[in-house]
């Protein structure tokens, strides 16, 4: 069984008996899936497998950078730039158009930063990312100091003008995912650990209120919170236990969708929006769903 309903309404957001399709495969831990809009092709990490890949509809799937040192989540900036979470390399970094990269962020109080993880960018040009520290085993081939110099998990902002640092977040166990409502007033971000997503809302100066908690997975199947989306009518989309589960505005969870592979992440693609790509362990795999998903910037 591909989906799972808890409610009537899943139905009118994933169709009963949609398919799941393959895309890609080969690969020892995908992760950080993002569709640009304006060419028309994915991207994803293969974690493990320290490369970039992109896949182009006709064309099929090609490695666009590696080493990559063991890139993380991935997304876009306002003009289209591959914007990472470095994971091993603890630092936030850009891949500009000429193919050269920038390092954006690396310490924070004169203290490096643990691993960041997933990383999303809002309207403004600031950057969210989470800095959980479950990367740092992966550092040591680069002579690096494994040494964790921060005593939190954080939640950080970057400021596109001034690349002031900003900590929002410190007191998660292991936050993980992260994603915007459609209308950006509410960050959501998942703490691993806790099984549980939390609800910030977003003041003015792009810093957090307090974040209840929006919803909590139970489950014993294989699956984390971890990778997280909305669609344009404010439902939200998280990985868990043995599926990817789809939760309301309010928290109640719908239904979820279960994929061949443990799904560490997904993301929204194609023309209209409505297909759901999934970064699955050794394979990425598609879904059509009825409702679109919020670009990750707008296309040209």
């Amino acid at each position: 069984m591909t989906t799972e309903a808890f409610s009537p309404e899943f139905a009118r957001i994933v169709a009963e008996g949609a398919s799941i399709e393959k895309v890609a495969g080969g690969f020892m831990f995908t992760e950080g899936p993002v569709w640009n809009g304006r060419d028309g092709h994915l991207t994803w990490t293969d974690i493990i497998g320290d490369t970039i890949w992109r896949w182009t509809p006709g064309e099929g799937t090609s490695a666009i950078m590696s080493p990559t040192e063991h890139a993380n989540g991935l997304t876009l900036d306002r003009e289209g730039r591959l914007v990472v979470a470095g994971w091993s390399s603890r630092t936030v970094w850009r891949w500009e158009h000429d193919g050269t990269t920038v390092t954006l962020a690396s310490h924070y109080d004169g203290k490096k930063l643990n691993t960041p993880n997933d990383i999303v960018v809002k309207s403004d040009g600031s950057i969210y990312f989470t800095d959980s520290a479950g990367g740092l085993h992966l550092t040591g081939h680069q002579g690096q100091d494994l040494q964790r110099q921060l005593e939190y998990e954080g939640v950080f902002r970057l400021d596109p003008e001034t690349s002031t640092l900003t900590l929002l977040v410190d007191d998660m166990v292991f936050p993980n995912g992260l994603c915007f409502s459609e209308d950006e007033r509410i960050l959501y971000v998942n703490d691993s650990r806790r099984a549980h997503i939390r609800a910030f809302e977003v003041r003015a100066d792009g810093t957090l209120n307090e974040g209840p908690v929006f919803t909590e997975f139970r489950g014993t199947d294989p699956g984390i919170a971890d990778g997280m989306k909305v669609d344009v009518e404010g439902n939200v989309y998280c990985t868990g236990p043995g599926a990817v589960y789809v939760m309301d505005p309010q928290g109640n969870q719908l239904g979820r969708i279960r994929i061949p592979e443990q799904t560490a992440n997904f993301g929204w693609g194609n023309g209209d929006l409505k297909t759901l790509y999934f970064t699955a362990r050794t394979s990425v795999y598609r879904m059509k769903l009825n409702i679109p998903g919020v670009p990750v910037y707008p296309p040209a």
